[in-house]
């Protein structure tokens, strides 16, 4: 019976888990993504979080704690530096889980996991694009692009007049 083991032991030792989620926790740290299967990154979240919302406070303590945890001066460095700055007014929720499919070899279920505040694609401004569209006559068509032919006729005569300052 496996009552109350409410962690995945992803078919490992104690040590060669701990070192593999630290080893994890660094790339994820560096790269701000990477690529694994839905099992580790699971267990990667869970080992990741807490030490994300230890790096907003930034003492020396909280830096040794977390140092203790991923053995990378640099992660460490990097992480309270740049990522706790940006995660500074997030309550919680630091990772996201994307599915990717299944691995070609042995058909894992395969994900990449990704730090939420640096996903470019997600966290672009979308424009909105104008549903209704406004028609004109071809009269008012024409006016519009006079009017711009009419502002743009004095910078290419203020272009002119400086090539000929430059042949001088």
């Amino acid at each position: 019976m496996r009552h109350n083991k409410k962690f995945n032991h992803l078919g490992r030792t104690a040590s060669h888990r701990a070192a593999m989620l630290s080893n994890m926790a660094v790339s994820l740290i560096k790269h701000k993504r990477i690529t694994t299967t839905v099992e580790k990154a699971k267990a990667l979240k869970k080992f990741v979080e807490p030490l994300l919302t230890k790096s907003k406070n930034d003492t020396t303590n909280s830096r040794r704690v977390v140092f203790s945890y991923l053995q990378d001066k640099y992660a460490v460095t990097e992480l309270f530096k740049e990522i706790s700055v940006k995660i500074a007014d997030r309550p919680g929720g630091y990772t996201r889980i994307i599915k990717t499919g299944h691995r070609l070899g042995d058909n894992a279920a395969m994900c990449f996991i990704e730090l939420v505040d640096y996903d470019e694609n997600m966290t672009k401004d979308t424009v909105k694009k104008s549903t209704r569209t406004r028609r004109r006559s071809k009269k008012a068509a024409a006016e519009v692009t006079d009017a711009v032919v009419e502002a743009e006729a004095p910078k290419a005569e203020e272009v002119a007049a400086e090539e000929e300052k430059k042949a001088e």
